[in-house]
């Protein structure tokens, strides 16, 4: 089923209608909040200063250019993303929250009012994070701010991003898809045409060949996304027949679907934290009274430089990395082992146990490996471009990733809103 017409049907069905309308009308809502500006900033030293840093360009990926602007949307949803991803490292850890987590729908319930909670103080320390960078010798971008100015925008900020995690679940309730996927996906959205605007302006004859290479790579990496993207390795499984009573179970044969990119676009934002953290710091010190202070902090910018070679070869190695480690967070072969051998399932020839764990970690690291590479390759995507075209590419390799995820796990949505609802007709024939 295609996108024009599952699109067709959904708009057919009254409740699935009012589902994607309530979807629009709420991420317009959001692009609106997007544009209210917080007083007192000077926007050309703002612009000056997110083109040198990079690790604040992917954040303004996720507030969908608020923070190049410094509107009261600044920070978007990258507290709540935060917190989510805090949280769920925490699972992990702690025994006590990996027990909630099992513990069917309410327990999910309460691990989202966890990170609820904890996105309030995280959008606090962000907000007051971001006035002390701007506040910098280095940045210069707030002119006198009292301490009741600043009280006033950390409340802003905090609110704003409280709300718009309000708006995202609301989406996620009643509307349809991910609604802090969406939010991040309207934001990329939102530049593309000013990107657009900056590339017809700056086109001319000498650069016809560079744009159409820029087009080509964009087109390829486009598809590239989404084979991998829907790639996956199916183990078969089989469940033993078990006889209760006069009844027979079991017997039925399925598959464990393993994705090759398990990790999404996760390892990139850690690696680009790795990466940039550095830099931040070393800003603050470039204006050091120290001599040696201000050497060491030009030396640490110097070398994590985003323009430079280096920095994109420890990158992709960081990517990389951190795909193998969210991975093995998010699928664990010894925990799939013991539920299958739970619940009388096997694969075949593989005895269950501490068999089945070996072979599952065998399939996961071959696959893992497939699906770093190509994160690894979508990290560096920009500076590839960059460097074969002189052009600055309009849609980054993260920004990408996340269009197509998120195109893709809407379109699935609203087809199993459908299968479902023609499920519904058919009983009630």
């Amino acid at each position: 089923m295609n996108f024009l017409t599952i699109l067709r049907r959904v708009f057919k069905a009254p409740d699935l209608r009012k589902k994607v309308l309530l979807t629009v009308f709420l991420l317009l809502v959001f692009r609106i909040i997007a544009h209210i500006p917080v007083p007192g900033i000077d926007t050309e030293r703002l612009k000056s200063f997110f083109s040198q840093n990079q690790y604040l360009g992917l954040l303004d990926v996720f507030s969908g250019g608020s923070l190049t602007r410094f509107s009261i949307a600044a920070m978007g949803v990258n507290p709540y993303i935060n917190a989510t991803i805090i949280v769920q490292l925490l699972t992990m850890i702690v025994p006590k929250l990996e027990e909630i987590s099992k513990d069917g729908e309410r327990g999910r319930h309460q691990m989202n009012q966890y990170m609820r909670y904890l996105t309030v103080p995280l959008a606090a320390i962000q907000a007051f994070g971001l006035i002390l960078l701007f506040k910098s010798p280095s940045a210069a971008i707030f002119t006198n701010l009292t301490t009741f100015d600043t009280i006033q925008i950390i409340l802003t900020l905090t609110v704003t991003s409280i709300i718009l995690m309000w708006i995202g679940e609301l989406i996620t309730e009643s509307g349809i898809g991910n609604g802090i996927s969406l939010l991040i996906f309207a934001g990329i959205v939102g530049r593309i045409p000013i990107e657009l605007r900056n590339l017809a302006v700056s086109f001319s004859a000498t650069n016809l060949m560079p744009l159409i290479i820029l087009t080509t790579l964009t087109l390829a990496s486009i598809f590239l996304v989404v084979i991998v993207n829907e790639g996956q390795r199916q183990i078969p499984v089989t469940y033993a027949k078990r006889i209760r009573g006069n009844r027979m179970y079991g017997g039925a044969n399925t598959h464990i679907p393993l994705k090759v990119n398990t990790a999404g676009v996760i390892p990139i934002i850690f690696a680009l934290s790795i990466m940039s953290f550095p830099t931040l710091i070393a800003n603050f010190f470039t204006s050091a009274k120290s001599d040696w202070l201000r050497s060491v902090a030009a030396f640490v910018v110097k070398a994590f430089d985003p323009a430079s070679l280096l920095y994109y070869a420890i990158y992709f190695v960081l990517v990389i990395g951190f795909t193998y480690f969210y991975t093995l967070i998010t699928f664990n072969p010894v925990d799939v082992a013991d539920n299958l051998k739970k619940q009388g399932g096997f694969i075949p020839g593989i005895r269950p146990g501490q068999a089945t764990v070996a072979y599952l970690s065998k399939i996961l690291n071959r696959i893992t490996l497939a699906g770093a590479l190509f994160l690894g390759a979508i990290a560096v995507l920009p500076f590839v471009i960059q460097s074969t075209t002189k052009i600055n590419s309009i849609v980054g390799g993260t920004s990408l990733l996340i269009l197509v995820s998120v195109i893709l796990e809407t379109m699935r949505q609203m087809e199993a809103q459908l299968i479902m609802r023609d499920y519904e007709h058919f009983l009630e024939r």
